[in-house]
């Protein structure tokens, strides 16, 4: 009964809500479109602020308290994408390169979903860790570097994947995403209190408001690539919705053995069962250009993203609070 109240809870949530009207909007050929600027203004103030708060929270957190989670994290980022193109190899029957494009992106974290859990979380008053925005920014990265290297060696290409590779650590490293996230912690970390308390009225109560309007812009893409689900597939599909709740239960089980609580444990069965769809899309692109979006683009943003939101999120905190409850 608890997941069946806890998932009408969030099929009613105006997030959510949002989303099926941006999708619903696609499909029947409305002209509503959200301006590119305002869509990078969106993600931009949400990246900032999910740092931002993340930093507050990290004063007094010590490094005996944060060191088993960060290992859980990347111990997530960079096993997920191995096991993830072996499945997509054996089962999916895709070549290396596509194979290692979709385990990117699986691999990595979406810092959107990221943000619908927290505010799942706030609504139903279920603390969190502070050092969740870390471990946000610390997922990011490793994943893509692991399946990008594993394409490599699938293809064996020579001195222009070393090239791409190295333009691709660039990207990454220097990409807005990972700019803004460590950039927001390290100002709310120096800031403190009374540093955040100047700019809350700007960065905590619209939070949700503008989230709402990014989830809006999302459900009008993904209404646009529903057409490319034919080419993904039933056993690609079927990738797309079995490996997020096993991803979210190891998030849950790695949580507990680090010493999380229900909420941070949710929180992180989020982010290893989140797909990226924004610093995956763009360093795939770069270092395996023969890549087809239509496969990795739309397994992660019309399957992977509306499951997690909707349905995933929900599940992922009954997950944790059937395994953390005493």
């Amino acid at each position: 009964m608890d997941v069946i109240h806890a998932l009408s809870s969030s099929l009613l949530n105006p997030m959510v809500l949002a989303f099926a009207l941006g999708v619903f909007a696609t499909l029947v050929r409305s002209d509503l479109k959200i301006p590119p600027e305002i869509f990078a203004g969106l993600s931009i103030y949400l990246l900032f602020a999910i740092g931002l708060k993340g930093g507050l929270k990290l004063n007094g957190v010590t490094l005996a308290e944060v060191w088993k989670p960060i290992v859980a994290a990347l111990a997530l980022s960079v096993c997920i994408p191995i096991w993830c193109m072996g499945i997509l190899r054996r089962c999916c029957r895709l070549d290396a390169v596509n194979s290692a494009a979709i385990a990117a992106h699986y691999g990595s974290v979406s810092a959107v979903t990221f943000a619908a859990a927290i505010s799942y979380l706030d609504k139903n008053a279920v603390p969190v860790e502070g050092y969740l925005s870390a471990l946000l920014a610390l997922m990011e990265v490793p994943a893509i570097i692991v399946a990008i290297f594993l394409a490599r060696r699938a293809t064996q290409s020579g001195d222009a994947t070393n090239g791409r590779f190295k333009e691709v650590l660039h990207e990454l490293l220097t990409g807005k995403g990972i700019v803004l996230l460590l950039g927001g912690m390290t100002i709310g970390f120096l800031s403190g209190k009374s540093g955040y308390d100047q700019v809350a009225p700007f960065f905590d109560a619209p939070f949700k408001g503008v989230l709402t309007l990014f989830l809006l812009e999302i459900g009008l893409v993904t209404g646009r690539h529903l057409a490319d689900l034919k080419a993904a597939g039933p056993r690609l599909i079927a990738f797309a919705l079995v490996m997020p709740p096993l991803h979210g239960l190891l998030g849950v089980l790695l949580a507990k053995a680090s010493g999380m609580g229900i909420g941070g444990a949710t929180a992180l069965a989020t982010l290893a069962a989140s797909a990226s769809y924004i610093a995956a899309p763009a360093a795939v692109r770069i270092a395996l250009p023969q890549a087809s979006p239509a496969l990795y683009f739309t397994t992660a943003l019309a399957i992977t993203f509306p499951f997690n939101v909707v349905f995933g999120i929900p599940l992922y905190h009954h997950f944790a609070r059937s395994l953390l409850s005493p």
